[in-house]
């Protein structure tokens, strides 16, 4: 049994079918699985069978510490998505719930390689001179 339900699968499939691009799911876990990790594996897993332009690749957070490293990964589980290249886009922990939804959307933005900010945020995100290391929490709480 998967995580994904039937009917669920068969949505994703065609919101999956406007992808334009090829998108990695890069997930961290470890070999003693914590208590999220095995559920957010599974989910990337059916996720990226979904659709031919979508992959994912395993990586085991204590075996591959250098991969962890070089992405910036500090704890688990993390999901990357990326695209023809890294955007730095990390999920920490499960998306489930209402972050599910999030990284649908930011798989479809991932593909065709667009943010989907409007032209003054972009206008106002230049005059950022020193680099930055932004983190969202969300919670329906």
């Amino acid at each position: 049994m998967g995580v994904l339900k039937d009917r669920d699968k068969k949505t994703l499939a065609k919101v999956f079918g406007e992808l334009s691009g090829q998108v990695k799911l890069v997930m961290f876990t470890q070999d003693v699985e914590c208590e999220y990790c095995q559920v957010t594996r599974e989910m990337v897993e059916e996720i990226a069978a979904l659709s031919d332009r979508i992959s994912a690749e395993v990586l085991d957070f204590v075996r591959d510490s250098s991969k962890a490293k070089e992405f910036g990964v500090d704890k688990i589980p993390a999901v990357i998505v990326m695209g023809d290249r890294d955007y730095g886009i990390r999920f920490y922990g499960i998306p489930a719930g209402y972050e599910f939804t999030t990284l649908v959307e930011t798989i479809l933005d991932v593909s065709r390689g667009e943010h989907g900010l409007p032209q003054s945020a972009v206008h106002e995100l230049a005059k950022v001179d020193r680099p930055v290391h932004m983190q969202v929490m969300i919670t329906p709480t």
